[in-house]
Order: C-alpha cells, then structure tokens, then sequence
C-alpha cells in the first residue's frame, strides 16, 4: 500500500497529515477521536536533524494533555552513519527519541507503530520497537540487521548466517520471523479497512508492561528469553 492508502483506509479524509522532506505528521480523526499521527516515508535515513525534530513533537503531544493516542508510521532505511551524525552523537539522539514515546506511554497516550515499508537497525529500535505495540502490513521489510552486517559484527561467515536464520528467528530479517520472535504484535491485512483494526486495537487494554517476550515464547521464536529474564531479576531482588 502507498501511503495515500494507508491513510486514506485509516482515516478516509478526515486527516491533516503532511509530508515535510521524509518526515510526516498530523492528525486524524477515528471514531469521532483524534489520532495523533507521526511518522517517515521514502525509505527515510534517521539522523540526529530527524530524531531531535520527531522527539520534540512527541514531547509536544505528550505536554498536551489530550491523552490522544500517537499512531507512529514507519518505512526508513536505518540510522544516518554520515561523520557528522556519529560526531554528533547519533545513538544519544535515537535513545531519546525511544525516551519520548515511552514516556508518552506513561503520560496516557498509547503508543502504536504501523511498519509498512522498511525499517532497519538504529532506526528500527528507535521507532518501532520503542512503540507500546508494533503491527505490520505484509508487504513491510523489516531487519533488525542485515545478515551480511551481522557477519562483519560477530565474524560469522555469512553461510553459517544464512543457514541459522532458516530455524532461528532472531537471525533472520522480514516480517514473519519478527512476528514469531514477538516484536510484531499483528500483521494487518490491507484488504480490510486499516480504520476498523487500529479501532479494534485501541479499544484493547494496554500491556502491562512490555509483551514481547511473552509472545516470542507463546510463538516459539524466542523459546527461552522470558525465563531467562525473569531468572535474572529474580536473582537480582534476592540479592538486592
């Protein structure tokens, strides 16, 4: 879907959502509520221009009081490795983007992040998975590395890569594999009004806490990362 699409299926005409360079914001009106709507487009790079820009306007809707949920759209590369950025200290401004919308979560206003084209690394924590829920259209590429970097990181060669991510989730980019690892928590079929599922969504209670180990253990992506977790704090408060 283009993002006329998505927009349209979501909100009819009843938006204001424009497009400034590679970055979107707006409003949208479902169910006779205001959806705040936040976002990239053009398979966008994240930079420290992007993120300090997106953080502020999340702090901006999270000062307003209104309590309106943030609908957060997502199709970028990754994070701008440019000199200036890494000089400028791109990770400090990726983690506080995250910040933001976490605390927007605590200051009432959920949190929902529709991927719908790509979204890769730095970029993709930053956004998507720093969101309260994180749904997906099929067609979306997502990766949280590309295994060809994973193998200049771990000095894997790119094979014995290749071959895990065909049982092992974790290593493996797309959609499915982030589904079963518990990152996504739904995939949306386009074909049905996008309107109805984010309705469907937000009427839901909000997780406590951060579900995504418990659906990677319940889909069998990431079998044991909740025990280990919890085993961890356990300890922790044992000998605290």
């Amino acid at each position: 879907m283009t993002l006329d699409e998505i927009l349209t299926s979501l909100f009819g005409e009843a938006h204001t959502v424009a497009i400034d360079g590679d970055s979107l914001s707006g409003r949208g009106t479902l169910d006779g509520g205001m959806v705040h709507v936040l976002g990239f487009t053009n398979r966008a790079e994240l930079g420290v221009d992007q993120a300090i820009t997106l953080a502020g306007r999340v702090l901006d809707i999270a000062g307003g009081g209104d309590g309106s949920p943030i609908l957060f759209l997502i199709d970028s590369s990754s994070q701008r490795m440019s000199r200036r950025d890494e000089l400028m200290g791109l990770s400090e401004y990726l983690a506080h983007l995250a910040k933001t919308l976490l605390f927007a979560e605590q200051r009432g206003h959920r949190t929902v992040g529709l991927l719908y084209g790509g979204s890769a690394a730095g970029a993709f924590i930053a956004t998507a998975l720093a969101c309260g829920v994180l749904v997906a259209l099929p067609d979306a590429h997502p990766a949280v590395m590309d295994l060809p970097s994973m193998a200049r990181v771990t000095k894997l060669p790119l094979e014995v890569l290749q071959q895990k991510a065909q049982t092992t989730p974790v290593f493996a980019p797309g959609v499915d594999n982030l589904v079963l690892a518990g990152a996504i928590a739904a995939v949306w079929d386009p074909v049905l009004p996008l309107s109805g599922r984010l309705s469907a969504l937000l009427a839901q209670p909000a997780f406590e806490g951060d579900p995504r180990t418990a659906l990677g253990k319940a889909r069998g992506g990431r079998a044991m990362a909740m025990d280990i977790a919890e085993s961890v704090v356990a300890l922790a408060m044992a000998h605290g």
